[in-house]
């Protein structure tokens, strides 16, 4: 890294993520943390001695490469918008916007002007889905026959402006994707809301992928269990992905492996070896602004693109839809979708 060009990066939110962030660019290899957006001040002190500013504009003046905007949803595309037009790179957290038109002119502004720009889908960083990934890819599940995810726990008092459905659904909604390599095609939901707030916080989704995988997602902030849950389930068994801890098992169907002759006919399923893989643990904060550096930098890093972000958006939306309509929501494919299908 000592050759390479030290980026200039800028953050927007200095919030509970936004704290994170700045531990994360004071230290970064390769870059230098030059300011922070807060109009509410650096109370907690977690600015890593960088100055605090009260607008996007004066961080803009310091001269940045890139920023990262940890701002809430709500203001995710005035912000971003911003930064584009200054020829500003940036990571924005999820979800992208807080609705598919505003995601949309997102996409545009970044892509229009040729500039680098993510979405801090952090479970794409997480070690368990990132081997759980590589093991599909590298088909050790054989066909897959549907993915459930459960994401559970106490109410965030820190989010405001956003209900559960694009606050935490949208993890799953994007990590579902990107495991699988597939799109909503799909999608039925439920919805309560029990805080007193406006908006929901529980969620019941059933939803359906391109090639026939079908999906089901919980996620409520209602519950005092904390539970970040994947299960795979295909021909040759299951993989439960804990993104709490990380941890990736496998439960082998062993009626498979046995029968290897007998694959095209389908003879049911048998109790078989559970392995718990040893992976290694890196911080997944850490691995994402790595990936979004180099790819600042020109370098290959497989990144969360603004129009990936996009699809989760409007995945999400159709989730809420589904849920005040009372019906299944259809989903165009992604290249219509994206290009203003």
């Amino acid at each position: 890294m000592s050759t390479a060009k030290r980026l200039r990066a800028g953050l927007v939110g200095l919030g509970s993520m936004g704290r994170h962030h700045a531990r994360i660019l004071s230290g970064l290899e390769g870059v230098d943390f030059v300011g922070v957006v807060d109009p509410m001040g650096d109370k907690h002190g977690a600015a890593q001695g960088a100055p605090v500013l009260a607008t996007v504009e004066e961080l803009i003046d310091l001269g940045v490469d890139y920023t990262v905007v940890a701002c809430p949803t709500a203001l995710h595309e005035e912000v971003g918008l911003q930064l584009a037009a200054a020829g500003v790179c940036a990571l924005v957290e999820k979800p992208l916007a807080d609705t598919v038109e505003g995601a949309r002119r997102l996409v545009e502004a970044f892509e229009s002007r040729g500039l680098v720009a993510g979405v801090g889908h952090i479970e794409r960083c997480n070690p368990a889905l990132l081997s759980l990934r590589a093991r599909l890819e590298a088909g050790e599940l054989g066909d897959v026959y549907q993915v459930v995810t459960r994401r559970q726990g106490p109410f965030p008092h820190r989010i405001a402006d956003v209900g559960v459905v694009k606050d935490l659904a949208t993890h799953d909604i994007d990590l579902t994707g990107w495991v699988t390599g597939r799109s909503y095609t799909s999608i039925a939901a439920h919805t309560v809301s029990k805080s007193g707030r406006p908006h929901e916080d529980m969620v019941s989704a059933v939803g359906r992928l391109d090639d026939g995988t079908m999906v089901n997602h919980l996620v409520n902030w209602l519950s005092p269990l904390k539970e970040r849950f994947t299960s795979v389930t295909g021909e040759r068994g299951c993989f439960i992905a804990d993104t709490l801890t990380a941890d990736l098992t496998f439960h082998s169907n062993s009626a498979v492996a046995t029968e290897w002759e007998a694959l095209q006919a389908f003879r049911g399923v048998a109790e078989g070896d559970m392995i718990r893989y040893a992976i290694p643990k890196r911080e997944p904060l850490l691995v994402e602004h790595e990936l979004f550096r180099d790819a600042v930098l020109g370098r290959p890093a497989d990144i969360c693109t603004l129009r990936q972000g996009l699809r989760t958006v409007e995945v999400a939306a159709a989730v809420l839809e589904s849920a005040a309509d009372h019906r299944t929501v259809s989903l165009l494919p992604e290249d219509l979708i994206s290009h203003g299908g």
